[in-house]
């Protein structure tokens, strides 16, 4: 039990202020005033360290740089390898699993033991891992180094246990994939190819055995050899010496001819019965020149051939185009009988793979869809239909369809909110898609019995809003906003920053603002515009308000030195007149004079908006004297006030959006009035003022790390900025004044503010370019010596937020205030005066004044938070959604629908006033309103920075949520701020995770883990609890579908598949043990030695214990299974054979 008692201004109940190393908690208008002192407050805090635990719940979205590709067919199941060692499983929706190997080394090749329940993956550092997926959560059950060799190619021929290994000295090992030992069996390439062969014949680039004898090992080399290796004998049946490289081989089903596809871009045909030369060559997109001869192609980097009962093979391969067709996207091509389809793809294919209704290599194939993995895209063909549709993806893999920019996340919404937005977002559906079932359909999930409704918001780079449903950790895309529709296109002949602007798209997202009981919604734009959006079920025609903000600084003020490590703040005399500008012509007009005119051009027509978000208006900040207004950094807007406020490195602006007009514009320093705690000294302003528009709102570079600029070409690296760097950045994190220069940089890197130095006549500008190759680390410079740059920045509004609150010291109830915080580390209260009845508010204007009420941090203040006397959350005031553009009923006229929530229930104790809990970059401050005394103090970090903070609700209670620029998640219990939970969660971060890493209520929270990935993690404890529950499985136990029958006369004339004891020739009686030194065995995490090797005592038995029970069940289960299907079987058996009895029992022996 917690107990406060309010005393004098600027003291402390339960730590000195002054523990912060800040100045007075109290108002720095005067001198302290003595409060009233009211009965005592009782806070009952329940939250402790152990409701608290990191861990990753799901990732979202495409593979990034996906490199391997596998499917299992009796499962279902499909799996995809990346370049940074992740591989993600999937099956139906809601089965969607993320396994990541430890070294981070690329995945060259996953191999899948059909209806095993499990995985092989073989990896860039030459290891093999064999993954256990009969778990929620897979876990590598062994791991295989090789040392002296690297691994080129696998192959596991189904239901073997042993893995076929080739690598780059072409030489042929094999593994046994149970105990994942290496078999003394190796096939050496100087034995493969012919003695008098002068020339080693390259890496090992196919392996499989052949469908008619599997007894018969076909080996494909890079330079062109082909060999046939004979298991028994140890000899080479044949080999064949093409003259062209093999990128690929792929069997017919019965084993007597294969194909082979070559970097020539020609396919190849081979029978067994004649290897001297091939009895087909083809080049399918080669045309004859003049000469007869063929003209060049593209390698045709993979093939495959299968076959079907009732028509024509199919041959499927990717690549093989002419050269001269520069410009053509990649293909894949689809060769049924004689027509050819080409199917061009927007990404360059990675690989793919035929998915065939049988896992049986020597039955008919008959194969039925057609897997895709792109670059940045993965589809799937239906080869069922003669047109070839794609089937309708379910998996949110277009979640970088435009670059994600900034994310925001909702939980515990509305019930309502997500089946509106699906059914408006329903009928912008694309069509076309096949009709069938999407083929991946393995595993099995249900819906949590813990859920709750959960929506993520993503804004993109081309000004793309994205609205997606995330209950019960799955990813469905609910509805999509597109905000550039909101301007006019420039016209070409337009000349200035608008010609340029369109090409590194200005409508880029820096963030968003959502009321999701109101529906009202508010988007940031890069080009320093903000768009109010309202839902309606019903389409409208109607004109979008625009409005012009000159939020400008004219003069420079600087602050004299000081002890605190503050920076510039510039005021604006005349730039408060809260009129909108009058829109000015925007025609030739020449930077250096460019005056009053926005960035942009809205739609000043009767536009029709369908159902959905409906713009209402437009705020746009506007250019000064030549200058480019500076980015948005701050917004917040309440519906029930009817209010919207936004803020950069200038000043504030606050905006009626119900009378469209401009009610504030002010600079800081006009907002502190006489309490300004800063001596600033005026500078006359500057005489030669150069033009800024070469480096002003430079579009996506403040969110691109890669030196191109247009967003097509500078895709791969968004807000990438220490993927590659990792050396560099450890070895910065050693020195104390390492990173950035000021320790305000990340914060306005995070924002895009541009910088200004008043030192020089010219203007500087710190884009991420300029910094991605040297200041990727996130740590700040502490010396002692602050910077001139750290020294002479404006100060920013950094945050916004109304709430009912007390703005003045005096105040006995709570009215509407906003509250302001700026990255000098300042905290100002602007109270308002809205009146209350619907009407009034529509005519009667808003009065605001600012009372110089100022309380102080270190740091940039990041957010605000407000309980109540007991410790509970408040909620800001809403207004309930009403549709503006549904029909008028007399009966029922429409009226705002306002709930509010006042600081304290009854008028008996509203006096007690209410807490106000202020995080800033590196302090966190418990205030008790109206006295504004400082009640708790908490420095959160002295060697870094705070990126994001918020005050979340967990475990019915409430708490404050950092996340700082380290990697560190921090918890601080609330009112009090006891640490409750510090983990190093990410040990080094970058610019994209600080951009979109972000809270939300119930122990939640997401970042973008890749350009292309949306990764979820939780730090409850609960949630982590329950996440087995969750999560779907990836095994289901399934029968295997028994080999056909192909009759006895096939059989008599050797048409049936020979099989051979591979044991007998691999096992280590009859091979022998390979060599210790080629390559070194490590258990795994998942098996039994695992746990051996991390546990001991009584511990460590009990989980063998655990784990040989759970196997030893899973046999008897599946003992049970097959005895059941003996049974049945020797009942059919035994019926059939008494109905022979009956038939043939009166024949005589000449009658049979």
């Amino acid at each position: 039990m917690k107990k406060f008692r309010k005393v004098l201004d600027g003291l402390t109940t339960s730590s000195p202020a002054s523990a912060g190393g800040s100045p007075s908690c109290g108002s720095a208008a005067g001198t302290p005033t003595a409060a009233p002192t009211p009965r005592e407050l009782d806070v009952h805090e329940t939250l402790l360290s152990e409701h608290f635990h990191i861990c990753k719940t799901v990732r979202h979205g495409f593979p990034y740089q996906p490199t391997a590709l596998a499917f299992d067919p009796v499962q279902k199941i499909l799996a995809i390898g990346s370049r940074s060692g992740g591989v993600r499983i999937l099956g139906r929706p809601g089965v969607d699993c993320y396994c990541q190997h430890e070294s981070g080394a690329a995945v060259l090749q996953l191999q899948f033991l059909i209806n095993e329940g499990a995985l092989v993956s073989a990896c860039a550092d030459d290891t093999l891992h064999l993954w256990n997926l009969r778990q929620r959560r897979p876990a590598i059950l062994h791991s295989l180094k090789f040392n002296r060799e690297r691994i080129t190619f696998c192959h596991l021929p189904f239901q073997s246990k042993w893995l076929y290994v080739g690598t780059e000295r072409g030489n042929t090992h094999i593994v046994n994939v149970e105990s994942f030992v290496l078999s003394g069996y190796v096939i050496m390439w100087n034995k493969a190819i012919e003695l008098s062969t002068k020339t080693h014949p390259g890496p090992v680039v196919h392996l499989s055995d052949s469908p008619k004898d599997e007894g018969k090992l076909l080996i494909g080399f890079e330079s062109g050899t082909i060999v046939m290796w004979d298991l028994r004998s140890k000899r080479a049946d044949f080999r064949i010496y093409y003259d062209e490289a093999i990128h690929s081989v792929s069997w017919h089903h019965e084993g007597r001819q294969f194909m082979c596809s070559h970097s020539d871009g020609s396919l190849s045909m081979w029978n067994l019965r004649n290897t001297a030369k091939p009895f087909q060559v083809t080049f399918p997109h080669g045309k004859s020149q003049r000469d007869g001869r063929k003209e060049s192609c593209k390698p045709i980097l993979k093939v495959e051939y299968k076959t079907c009962r009732n028509s024509e093979p199919f041959v499927i391969f990717s690549g093989g185009l002419s050269y001269d067709k520069a410009g053509r996207r990649p293909t894949l091509t689809i060769m049924h009988g004689k027509a050819i389809t080409v199917l061009e793809m927007d990404h360059p294919i990675v690989e793919f793979t035929v998915l065939c209704e049988t896992p049986y290599l020597n039955e008919v194939q008959e194969p039925y869809a057609v897997v895709v993995l792109l670059e940045k895209d993965f589809i799937v063909v239906d080869l069922t239909q003669s047109n070839f549709p794609i089937f309708e993806n379910p998996y949110p893999m277009d979640v970088h369809e435009s670059p994600v920019t900034c994310t925001a996340y909702f939980a515990d919404c509305p019930p309502d909110i997500i089946p509106v937005l699906y059914s408006i977002g329903a009928k912008h559906k694309k069509t076309g898609y096949s009709h069938k079932e999407w083929p991946v359909s393995g595993g099995t999930w249900t819906i949590g019995s813990q859920t709750y409704p959960e929506i993520i918001i993503t804004g993109h780079a081309d000004g793309s809003i994205k609205f997606w449903d995330a209950t019960a950790i799955t990813l469905q895309m609910l509805y999509k906003l597109k905000t550039s529709k909101v301007f006019e296109k420039p016209k070409g002949g337009e000349v200035g920053r608008s010609a340029e602007l369109v090409e590194e798209d200005p409508y880029a997202v820096q963030m968003v603002s959502w009321c999701p009981q109101s529906r009202v919604f508010c988007v940031v734009g890069i080009s320093a515009h903000v768009i109010l959006y309202r839902f309606s079920k019903h389409d409208a025609n109607t004109s979008i308000t625009s409005l012009e903000v000159r939020l400008q600084c004219e003069m420079e003020d600087v602050i004299s030195p000081s002890d605190t490590e503050n920076t510039v703040c510039a005021t604006d005399p005349g730039g408060h007149s809260p009129q909108p500008q009058p829109s000015s012509p925007r025609s030739n007009t020449p930077d250096s004079v460019r005056d009053s005119i926005p960035c942009l051009r809205v739609k000043d027509r009767v536009i029709r908006m369908p159902p959905g978000y409906q713009a209402e208006l437009v705020v746009q900040l506007l250019w000064v004297d030549g200058e480019p207004p500076q980015q948005i950094t701050s917004l917040d807007l309440n519906s029930a006030y009817g209010l919207l406020a936004v803020g950069n490195c200038n000043g504030l602006a606050v905006v009626d959006y119900l009378q469209k007009t401009v009610i504030l514009c002010m600079s800081t320093v006009e907002l502190y009035g006489s309490a300004d705690p800063f001596q600033r000294l005026t500078r006359s302003p500057r005489k030669n003022r150069q033009s800024t528009s070469d480096f002003c709102m430079r579009g996506l570079s403040n969110f691109y790390s890669d030196s191109k600029k247009r967003i097509r070409t500078s895709y791969q690296s968004l807000t990438e900025l220490s993927d590659n760097q990792v050396s560099l950045d450890l070895e910065r994190s050693k020195s104390p004044t390492s990173g950035y220069a000021s320790r305000r940089a990340m914060l306005q890197q995070l924002h895009g503010v541009t910088m200004y130095s008043h030192d020089e006549h010219h203007t500087t500008t710190y884009s991420w370019n300029e910094r991605e190759s040297r200041e990727n680390s996130f740590s700040r410079s502490r010396s002692s010596s602050v910077s001139s740059i750290d020294r002479d920045t404006k100060e920013a509004v950094t945050t916004l937020q109304f709430a009912e609150s007390y703005g003045r010291k005096l105040d006995t109830l709570p009215t509407p205030c906003l509250w302001v915080g700026t990255s000098l580390g300042l905290v100002l209260l602007v109270p308002m005066s809205i009146p209350m009845d619907e009407q009034e508010r529509m005519e009667e204007p808003i009065t605001v004044a600012p009372t110089g009420t100022v309380l102080m941090l270190k740091g940039s203040v990041l957010r605000f938070g407000f309980l109540d006397c007991s410790g509970g959350l408040i909620q800001s005031p809403y207004e309930l959604w009403r549709d503006l553009n549904a029909p008028e009923d007399p009966e029922r006229p429409r009226r705002r629908k306002l709930v509010n929530f006042s600081p304290c229930s009854s008028q008996e104790t509203a006096s007690d006033g209410h807490l106000a809990v202020v995080c800033s970059e590196r302090q966190a401050k418990v205030f008790l309103m109206p006295s504004q005394a400082c009640l708790y103090v908490h420095n959160i970090t002295e060697s870094s920075f705070v990126l994001r903070a918020d005050v979340v609700g967990v475990s019915n209670s409430v708490c404050l949520a950092c996340f700082c620029a380290n990697g560190h998640i921090m918890i601080l219990s609330l009112p009090s701020l006891r640490p409750l939970l510090d983990v190093n969660y990410l040990p080094l971060t970058d610019m994209r995770i600080a951009r979109t890493f972000c809270f939300t209520n119930g122990g939640q929270a997401l970042y973008l883990s890749s350009p292309t990935e949306i990764q979820r993690i939780t730090y409850s404890q609960e949630m982590c609890d329950n996440l087995q529950e969750m999560l779907g499985e990836l095994f289901t136990p399934t029968e295997t579908p028994e080999a056909q029958n192909r009759g006895f006369l096939k059989g008599f004339f050797g048409g049936n598949a020979q099989t051979f004891d591979r044991e007998e020739l691999f096992g280590e009686a009859a091979a022998g043990k390979a060599s210790r030194s080629l390559a070194q065995h490590i258990p795994g995490q998942g098996s039994v030695e695992g746990v051996r090797v991390a546990a001991g005592g009584v511990v460590g038995d009990l989980a063998r214990a655990r784990i040989a029970l759970d196997e030893r069940g899973q046999r008897l289960g599946e003992l049970e299974e097959r005895t059941a299907l003996m049974m049945s079987s020797a009942e059919t058996f035994s019926k059939h054979a008494h109905e022979l009895m009956l038939k043939c029992k009166d024949k005589k022996w000449y009658q049979f």
